[in-house]
């Protein structure tokens, strides 16, 4: 299914940027669901995203972040030579390796990651800069009592 964003171009300004994101977004496999995650919001402006990372250690797992661009990875090693082969009856934990992208929104950024309990912890938060929070505007003319107020 194809989703026609022109409307969208035709009744906006500025709001290119986000139109492309809804058109990747749209275009992307959402078949591979592994590893699974949650999205918490633990605050006004603070989330974590966890992701169920079993049997990964930490040098096995990346995060980078690329403009507004979140990608973690894992990468399983190889088997050593010294080490005996396993052989499994049953294998329900998958240990493959992952490819995982998240889309920040603007001035969210990462402050830490934390591997806990097979779940990988990632802190973010949203700081807006002081010259884009919201301003009181004085209106000129006669009388100047009349502001324009922004939440």
């Amino acid at each position: 299914m194809t989703i026609d964003f022109t409307p969208l171009y035709r009744s906006s300004v500025g709001f290119d940027r986000l139109a492309s994101m809804l058109e990747s977004a749209s275009r992307q496999d959402v078949s591979s669901g592994y590893p699974h995650y949650n999205i918490e919001i633990t605050a006004e402006n603070s989330y974590t995203i966890s992701l169920a990372v079993a049997g990964f250690d930490r040098a096995e797992l990346s995060l980078e972040t690329h403009r507004d661009e979140l990608l973690i990875k894992g990468k399983k090693a190889l088997v050593e030579d010294g080490d005996t082969p396993r052989n499994f009856l049953h294998r329900g934990i998958a240990q493959r390796n992952f490819e995982r992208k998240f889309q920040l929104a603007e001035h969210v950024r990462v402050t830490g990651a934390n591997l806990e309990h097979g779940i990988l912890h990632i802190e973010l938060v949203r700081e807006v800069p002081e010259a884009l929070k919201p301003r009181q505007i004085e209106i000129a003319g006669p009388g100047n009592d009349h502001l324009i107020e922004s939440n």
